[in-house]
């Protein structure tokens, strides 16, 4: 049984494979001789599964999955938990925003008893806006889902196999790693990390990326949009019904007919607006049910190296 799995989803940044691989080398062997590095190449347009071929023909530990194309860094992270068959499972970012050193104080962490371990960063060296939006995402975020997300917490951290085979077990599709363990509960704590430099180039999120993200985060874990909907229509039909009140009262005790065809026709594109929301907040449920329903595979690998495909159990 291998004691460590570290499963790192690789694309924009293949110039940090190398370095990753050796402080990763470095930092694993002064824990346990028993581990395995799973490097997922997501279909990076650089090129970076060339240089996971160059690591995994210098080390056997280390295992390289290429998918067949681009399917994002969720179910990348995601094939790579499931090919993992370490006690304890490790998930980091390939970047080296996330420092590989800190992974023996993890290790210390979860032997105190915690089933997770998340890490905190500390002096994120994210830009002022991209911070202001994740903050208000999670704001968001933890309003419209159960629990709570720190937006502290980013990909990196430490699980136990028993909760990893449970996550696994789910049966839903698009499932975030992080933000399903902070619904899972179990015994969690979180260990302050100082993050890291970007190693090279930039996140390859856009701000497009990240809305639809957050949809898809949101509107697979909670029905809270739809009640949202719901309330928003009730309240813009009270209002409606107080100013038809308030109208009828001005024609009966002051005279003359309601005026302000420009108040009318706002009124009018407001609640038509409101009413194509609506609509759409539900097609993207029924969407989501689509996609379920389907039951399709959320990636496909092209090769393995250091390894083969393993047969599913959940």
């Amino acid at each position: 049984m291998i004691e460590i799995s570290v499963v790192v989803p690789v694309y924009g940044c293949p110039e940090a494979v190398s370095p990753l691989y050796e402080r990763l080398t470095e930092t694993l062997l002064k824990i346990t001789t028993s581990y395995e590095i799973i490097l997922v190449n997501d279909g990076c347009p650089k090129d970076s599964w060339t240089e996971v071929e160059k690591v995994c023909k210098r080390d056997k530990r280390v295992v390289g999955i290429n998918l067949s194309r681009n399917f994002g860094q969720v179910n990348a992270t995601n094939a790579g938990i499931e090919y993992s068959s370490g006690n304890y499972v490790i998930v980091m970012d390939c970047d080296l925003q996330d420092e590989p050193e800190a992974i023996t104080d993890l290790y210390q962490k979860i032997q105190e008893g915690y089933d997770i371990v998340f890490v905190g960063r500390k002096n994120r060296k994210d830009n002022g806006f991209v911070m202001f939006w994740s903050r208000l995402f999670y704001k968001i975020y933890n309003h419209m889902v159960e629990g709570y997300y720190n937006p502290d917490i980013g990909n990196y951290c430490i699980v136990k196999r028993k909760i990893v085979d449970e996550y696994c077990g789910l049966p839903e599709h698009n499932k975030s790693f992080t933000t399903i363990l902070s619904w899972m509960g179990y015994r969690t704590t979180m260990l302050m990390v100082e993050s890291g430099e970007r190693y090279e180039g930039r996140s390859s999120y856009n701000m497009r990326k990240k809305i639809k993200m957050a949809m898809d985060l949101i509107t697979f874990q909670s029905n809270k949009p739809l009640l949202f909907v719901i309330e928003l229509g009730i309240g813009i039909a009270a209002l409606a019904f107080l100013f038809i009140i308030y109208q009828a009262l001005v024609y009966l005790f002051v005279g003359g007919a309601p005026s302000g065809w420009m108040s009318l026709i706002a009124v009018v594109c407001l609640i038509g607006g409101v009413q194509l929301s609506s609509i759409g907040v539900v097609g993207i449920y029924i969407g989501n049910i689509f996609n379920e329903i389907k039951n399709r595979k959320s990636y496909f690998i092209q090769e393995i190296l250091n390894g083969e495909e393993r047969e599913k159990v959940y």
